[in-house]
Formats: C-alpha cells, sequence, structure tokens
C-alpha cells in the first residue's frame, strides 16, 4: 500500500491562489455592471426620472446619459406616448379589425341613469403623462386612481340624465363634462395626467331588456315620424289658405276703394251739376234732357216717337232699321 504523503504548503498556496481569483473575478463584474449602469438610453418619447438613494434628484431627457451606479436609479416615463383605459370592455387584439370582450369588466359599465333605467356604458379615456415628478412620487398608485376617478365621474354624470339623453341626444355632452371633471380632479390629486380625449364607445341597454327598449324607440321614431309628416302637410295647407285669404281681403279693400272713388266722383259731378242748375234751372234742365236722350233713343231700336196729339213724328229722329239704314223722319 502506497503512502499518500500531504503536502499543507502547497494546498495552503493553491487555496490562496484559488481566492485571488475568485476576488479578482468579483472586482471584474463589479466593474463591468458600474460601467453598464452608468451609462443608459432614453428614448424619444419618454423621460428619465432619477433618484438618489431613493429621493428624487433630477429629471433626463432623451438620448443618452449617465448615473451614479449602485447610488442612483433612473425610471423611465413616456410622456410623449398617448396612453388609454378601456370601461366596460377590454381590447383582446389591436388591428385592422380589433377584437373586443367584456368578460371581466360588467360591472364597471352598468350605471343606474337619472330616471331610474339601467344604461350599459362603454367609454374610453385617452391621456399623458404631463407631469412625470407628480406622477411617479405623490399618488401611490396614479394609473387605478385615475380608473376610479373616470368610473366616478361617468356614474355621477349619467345620474343626472334619463336613460334616453344617455342613449342618443346627450353622449357627446356626457363625453366632454367627463373629461373636464377627471381634469379637475386629477389636478386636485397631483397626478400628473392630461385628458385628451373621451369617448363613448357605446351606449345600450342592458341585455335582459334591450328588445323591450328597442321596441320603445321604434315606437317613439315612428312617433316622431308621423309628427312630421303632420307638419309638413300644416307647412303645405296653411300657408296656402293664408295666402288665398290675403288676396281676397285684397281684392275686397281695392273693390272698395273702387266704389268709395267712384262714388265721390259722382257726388263731385252732381255737385257741379246742381250748381249748375242754380243758376239757370231751365237751360240745365233741357241740356240735362238733350244729353239724356242722345243716350237713350239709340238704344230704342225700330221705334218712332210721336207728339201727344200723334200728329207729327219728332223731326231730326234718326230711327234704325233692320237692314241697318238710317230713316230720318
Amino acid at each position: 500500500m502506497a503512502e499518500f504523503e500531504f503536502d499543507g504548503d502547497k494546498a495552503k498556496e493553491s487555496f490562496q491562489k484559488i481566492v485571488k481569483n475568485i476576488r479578482l473575478i468579483v472586482v471584474v463584474v463589479v466593474v463591468l455592471a458600474a460601467v453598464i449602469s452608468t451609462f443608459f438610453q432614453v428614448g424619444a418619447e419618454e423621460v428619465g426620472v432619477v433618484t438618489r438613494m431613493g429621493a428624487y434628484n433630477r429629471t433626463l431627457e432623451s438620448g443618452l446619459n449617465f448615473k451614479i451606479p449602485f447610488v442612483e436609479s433612473v425610471t423611465k416615463v413616456p410622456v410623449e406616448r398617448q396612453q388609454k383605459q378601456e370601461f366596460g370592455f377590454r381590447t383582446t387584439s389591436a388591428g385592422i379589425q380589433s377584437t373586443f370582450t367584456k368578460r371581466g369588466a360588467e360591472g364597471e359599465s352598468l350605471m343606474l341613469t337619472g330616471d331610474l333605467n339601467l344604461a350599459d356604458v362603454e367609454w374610453v379615456v385617452q391621456y399623458r403623462i404631463d407631469n412625470p415628478y407628480n406622477f411617479l412620487f405623490k399618488v401611490r398608485d396614479p394609473e387605478n386612481t385615475l380608473r376610479d376617478i373616470s368610473e366616478s365621474g361617468m356614474r355621477q354624470i349619467v345620474g343626472d340624465r334619463t336613460v334616453n339623453e344617455v342613449l342618443t341626444v346627450g353622449r357627446a355632452e356626457i363625453a366632454g363634462k367627463l373629461k373636464v371633471l377627471i381634469q379637475e380632479i386629477s389636478n386636485d390629486y397631483e397626478l400628473g395626467i392630461r385628458v385628451e380625449q373621451v369617448v363613448l364607445q357605446d351606449v345600450t341597454p342592458p341585455e335582459p331588456v334591450r328588445g323591450a327598449f328597442n321596441a320603445v324607440n321604434e315606437a317613439q321614431q315612428e312617433k316622431e315620424t308621423l309628427i312630421n309628416q303632420a307638419k309638413s302637410e300644416y307647412n303645405k295647407v296653411i300657408p296656402k289658405a293664408r295666402g288665398q285669404a290675403e288676396e281676397t281681403i285684397q281684392k275686397a279693400e281695392g273693390y272698395a276703394t273702387e266704389r268709395v272713388n267712384n262714388s265721390q266722383g259722382e257726388v263731385a259731378r252732381f255737385n257741379e251739376l246742381y250748381t249748375e242748375y242754380i243758376k239757370a234751372p231751365g237751360v240745365t234742365k233741357t241740356r240735362l234732357y238733350l244729353e239724356t236722350m242722345q243716350e237713350v233713343v239709340p238704344k230704342l231700336g225700330e221705334k218712332i216717337i210721336t207728339d201727344e196729339k200723334g200728329g207729327n213724328v219728332l223731326p231730326l229722329l234718326n230711327m234704325a232699321t233692320q237692314s241697318g239704314k238710317a230713316v230720318n223722319q
């Protein structure tokens, strides 16, 4: 059996070499980690918020930047990226034909209106981070806080309106008011968020009553159609009748004016004759007689006029015959 001789000095020397190599490797790793962590890239749509020992230090713009390794840390905040929160639905795949699901989001979209009806309201809040410091340090969870603010604001606004307003004409007003309300509360909480748009995706009655509600809507639409048709007929008939009435009135007024003017002319003529008659009654009487006979006699036709005794025919009396020839008697 061979004897094994342990050399303690050689073992000790080998152990020291191993420790030295490990220390060298650790130093190299630490140096590489320090170099790597010193330099970092901030994206074009981001800013870098640097904290030193957990306290805010500075904000860095996009590009290549550096920090003190192991002492400072950086959080990248997408300030130029438009972000969104969906309520009442979730996008499962985005693209030309996006797909959505309501699974897990039914409760946040079902709301009670001011007239005690239910409405299923789906909407989207689009926002940007405009103050990275407030976004990171003022509120523990700003995104969930924004969700709570949005849902609470929508319930408040919908609760002040009837179900018809929510489903039809009031949609744009609701979106505008919700945007203002979210922004005001976000400013009060110092969320560091700017709300850019609120979009109502879909507003419908709840599924169990949707059929009945659609039937009511169809009846209301039919009612509006009949009212519009009646107004159309009214606008055709009434203006025409008013025009005819106005025309009749104008004709009557014209006829009355004509009669009054003629009467006034006749009165003036009579007054002139009467004035002349007073001056010379006999001459005026004779003239009137002759003028009247001049008008009457040509209309007598085949008539012969004699004096009271019937002895002689009135001289110079032109009588018309059937042949149209004049006979002097």
